[in-house]
């Protein structure tokens, strides 16, 4: 990975995307993650980099997971006519 790479703020975007749209289906993030990780451990050097940002946005999720669990969504106010 190039430090460019690093630096490049809309790939990164691109990428912690990638993981915040599979949350939204409700799909296994850690299993993603970990088929990420396998792949770089096999060899796969391209994915490094996004296995670096998919393990930070992860954390993200989880932790605004937390913050919110039993939190309600507040009632409407009647609208007066």
């Amino acid at each position: 990975m190039s430090w460019l790479q690093r630096w490049n703020f809309i790939e990164r975007a691109r990428i912690e995307r990638q993981l915040w749209e599979a949350f939204e289906r409700r799909e296994d993030l850690e299993a993603l993650v970990e088929e990420c990780r396998g792949a770089v451990a096999a060899g796969d050097r391209q994915r490094a980099f996004q296995l670096e940002v998919w393990q930070t946005t992860l954390q993200r999720i989880r932790k605004i997971e937390t913050l919110m669990a039993g939190k309600q969504p507040e009632p409407e106010a009647p609208q007066e006519r």
